[in-house]
């Protein structure tokens, strides 16, 4: 898990340095497009590829939306925040997960858990102001519309794993992300420079690394002991923002994120109970 959100956050990193020479449709579908060959190579090296025509398709076009619409308005969040700022109100989706699971999967949730959930949420609308200048401002509204995307996607995994296989779920979702963002961008579809082919290259191995990286850890261990790392991504938004843009976090960027990372932490620590 550590290792996938390190490459996730690579990966993220790469992206944001795209964002000022393409739109962000175009680079959700080049973010999809890079990594499909070497999760196909994945599937082939793991004799995989045969079960991926097994498939839910109303559910896997679903996720596909949801898939655009998360990374094309993260992409977009990523225009006017730091990786620091935009996680920090990302980390908003395991309370959001929570809080569909109840409505969707008639999971029961005490109320410790909803004052959890309260107060995660509560922290996100205090930071919904990164920039400390002005209150909604479109980056952060983009980056929660990418963690509410996220967190129905999540919830459309668990009831996709009761009848696919994992690669399914990975194959077809960077395939219709690739085609679905890549028709959408056509119309405003910019010539790739050869001077970013570096960039697009490391994309699309860290987020194939990541997608790897990320199902073998919730193979290998439940999701309440491999959930909690996934805040360490904080760690390497910041890191990467200091050292590609010399970006620091603000106090109030970094408040909020404790409370929000608090309370899924407690979450969590309650789902073990």
């Amino acid at each position: 898990m550590l290792l996938a959100v390190l490459s996730f956050s690579a990966m993220d990193a790469s992206m944001k340095q795209l964002t000022q020479f393409y739109g962000p449709m175009q680079i959700t579908s080049l973010r999809a497009g890079c990594a499909l060959p070497f999760i196909v190579l994945w599937l082939a090296s793991t004799n995989k590829l045969q079960h991926l025509f097994d498939a839910r398709w109303s559910l896997h076009i679903f996720r596909a939306v949801l898939g655009i619409t998360m990374l094309a308005a993260f992409i977009k969040g990523m225009e006017s925040l730091s990786l620091a700022n935009a996680y920090s109100i990302f980390f908003v989706a395991p309370l959001l997960i929570t809080l569909l699971s109840v409505w969707w999967l008639r999971d029961k949730v005490n109320h410790k858990q909803w004052i959890a959930i309260f107060i995660g949420l509560a922290a996100v609308i205090y930071m919904l102001k990164p920039s400390g200048d002005q209150m909604l401002s479109t980056g952060a509204l983009m980056v929660l519309l990418a963690s509410v995307c996220y967190a129905v996607s999540a919830i459309t995994v668990r009831i996709l794993a009761k009848s696919d296989h994992a690669s399914n779920m990975v194959f077809w979702l960077m395939t219709m992300i690739m085609l679905g963002a890549g028709s959408l961008a056509m119309l405003d579809w910019r010539p790739l420079q050869l001077a970013h082919w570096p960039l697009l290259l490391g994309i699309g191995i860290t987020g194939a690394l990541g997608q790897v990286f990320i199902t073998e850890a919730f193979r290998l261990a439940p999701p309440s002991i491999i959930a909690p790392f996934e805040y360490t991504a904080l760690v390497w938004g910041l890191g990467f923002d200091i050292v590609l843009w010399q970006i620091y976090p603000t106090a109030s960027v970094m408040l909020g994120a404790l409370v929000i990372m608090l309370s899924g932490l407690y979450l969590i620590w309650q789902q073990r109970k």
